[in-house]
């Protein structure tokens, strides 16, 4: 069976944003993978890795360095309807952008849609 181990992040501050990460959820550096141009964080379950924007030369994307709009949705689950309330003006108050309040979705989630500092679109999920 196939696992998901990463989600990668292309920033233009790969200390500044997986910081941001580690400061509102409380994830780990995997301190070994660290090197100038990417962090990686320990979630629980996977990964988050944030490349430099150097790392789209090194992997051959540079013609596709310049895409523009939402191109992915990070989704992290927390453990209470409480937790998602209480993280979301804490990811405020870190650099994040409320795009959608928490609110029950029809699926029977209790979510919030948030921006983090570099404008990438994440979640914050209870699902009940």
């Amino acid at each position: 069976m196939s696992t998901l181990s990463y989600v990668n992040v292309f920033a233009r501050d790969v200390v500044a944003l997986s910081g941001f990460y580690q400061q509102v959820f409380g994830f780990a550096e995997i301190e070994a993978i660290r090197s100038p141009i990417f962090r990686g964080l320990d979630t629980g379950k996977s990964s988050l890795g944030f490349n430099a924007l150097d790392a789209y030369e090194l992997l051959h994307l540079s013609d596709y360095a310049d895409t523009r709009g939402v191109k992915f949705l990070l989704n992290i689950d927390v453990d209470s309807q409480a937790d998602v309330e209480r993280l979301v003006p804490h990811a405020v108050e870190a650099g994040a952008t409320l795009i959608k309040a928490p609110y029950l979705t029809y699926y029977n989630w209790f979510q919030a849609v948030l921006l983090d500092p570099e404008g990438n679109v994440f979640r914050i999920n209870y699902m009940l």
